[in-house]
Order: C-alpha cells, then sequence, then structure tokens
C-alpha cells in the first residue's frame, strides 16, 4: 500500500516547476525537479521544505529521461504523477528568418521532451503495484491563439494537446489518467517579457499583465488531488486582463 506519493517535475529548479515542486512538497509528497541547470536545481531543493531530490536531465535526450525515472523509482519506490513543466521559447522572428536549429531545439524540449518523459511515466505506472498514476502537461493558450512570430512555441504547444488526448485515451485502462494546464501570461522567466512590452498583431507593443506562478501550481494540486477515476482534461490558467478572448 503507498503512503507517500511521489511526483517528478521537470524544469523544476525555476519559475512554474520550483512553484509547483514547492506545493507539492508541503503537501507531503515526495518531490523529484529535474532540469538542465545543476546549480538552480541545487539551489531549488535546498529551499523546498520536504522530500526532494534534485537530479540534473536533458529532457530532449532519450538516455538521460530513462536515468531520471529510474533514479527516481531507486529512490522513492514508484510514481504517482508527472508534471511534463519543461519548456523553451524561440525569438519573435519571421517564419523565414528563425533558424533552423532553433526550430529544432524547440521541438526536442517541448514536444519530443514531454513525448519522452511521459513514455517513462507510462512504462512506470503501468508496470507498480498498485497500478496507475497521473502525468500533467504543461500547454499553453498560444496553441489555439498564437502570438505574432511564434511559429515554434505555438506548433509545439498545439501537438502537446494531441499528446494529452491520447495519453488519456491510452491510460484508460491502465488507471493512468493524463490533463493539461494552458497557461497565460505567467510570471516567470519565460512570461515576463509580456509585462515589460510584447508584440501584437498590428505591428505594435503592449504592456500585458501576468500573474503569479503560485496560481499555476494552485492548478497542479487540484488536478493531482484527484481521486483516480476522476480527470481534469483540460484547464486554463491565464492573466485576466490579457488580450486572449478575442486577441488581435
Amino acid at each position: 500500500m503507498r503512503t507517500k506519493r511521489t511526483a517528478i517535475v521537470t524544469g523544476g529548479g525555476k519559475g512554474i516547476g520550483l512553484a509547483a515542486a514547492q506545493a507539492l512538497a508541503e503537501a507531503g509528497w515526495n518531490v523529484v525537479i529535474a532540469g538542465r541547470d545543476e546549480a538552480a536545481l541545487n539551489e531549488a531543493a535546498a529551499d523546498i521544505d520536504g522530500e526532494v531530490l534534485a537530479v540534473p536531465a536533458d529532457v530532449s535526450d532519450p538516455a538521460s529521461v530513462d536515468q531520471l525515472f529510474s533514479t527516481a523509482v531507486a529512490r522513492f519506490g514508484q510514481l504517482d504523477l508527472l508534471f511534463n513543466n519543461a519548456g523553451r521559447a524561440a525569438p519573435a522572428v519571421p517564419v523565414n528568418e528563425l533558424d533552423i536549429a532553433t526550430w529544432l531545439d524547440v521541438v526536442a524540449v517541448n514536444l519530443t521532451g514531454s513525448f519522452l518523459c511521459a513514455r517513462a511515466a507510462f512504462a512506470q505506472m503501468r508496470s507498480q503495484d498498485p497500478q496507475g498514476g497521473r502525468i500533467i502537461n504543461n500547454g499553453s493558450v498560444s496553441a489555439t491563439t498564437p502570438r505574432p512570430f511564434s511559429a515554434p512555441y505555438t506548433s509545439t504547444k498545439h501537438a502537446i494537446t494531441g499528446l494529452t488526448k491520447s495519453l488519456s485515451l491510452d491510460g484508460r485502462t491502465l488507471g493512468i489518467t493524463c490533463g493539461q494546464i494552458n497557461l497565460g501570461n505567467i510570471s516567470s522567466e519565460m512570461g515576463d517579457a509580456m509585462a515589460m512590452g510584447v508584440l501584437q498583431p498590428d505591428g505594435s507593443k503592449k504592456a500585458e499583465p501576468t500573474i503569479p506562478v503560485s496560481h499555476v501550481a494552485d492548478a497542479v494540486m487540484y488536478m493531482a488531488s484527484l481521486p483516480a477515476d476522476a480527470n481534469v482534461l483540460d484547464i486554463t490558467v491565464m492573466a485576466n486582463g490579457m488580450p486572449f478572448v478575442g486577441r488581435g
């Protein structure tokens, strides 16, 4: 019988991932934070009050992902939650000016990385006893309502919706649930640029409101707290004053 649940949070060294990891640890979860920046991970782990393990990992590297999950299970014995949070954006430039290497890296981190981690989570969750677990994917409102010059980010986040729905379907008989959080203007390393002024469809730049990462952590905790027979397939957490509904 499971006594203490275990979560893996990718991109857990700062921003949204760190906020979610802190909330999970405070709620009594074992938490594994993963990311490329080992120094940031160790600093984050030192600041989290609870049972936390920092594991440097590159989600776009299959071997690194496998090592992350095997390390987590070796330490805690099981996996109950994956927060697929690691991601990156690209410079806002016309698509014909976008460097191909940048496109490939955004796809590798945002989409392939989410797939690799979900794949590893499925393998563990379907083999453990009792079977099952939950996956939460980090999506974006840009998936359906893109910003100008955002093809790499928008494309990968649009694909995350397909990944989420496929995982939700494939996990039904295994006790594995999957949902996603679509985010808009969250104050973080990636989102703070919105408050300073961001390109609008008419070519102007405009400062937009943001909301703190704590609201995302609250949504993660709500989804993580649900019983196995319930799922939030899709939830949007956004700054109320941002130009999203009717954007453009």
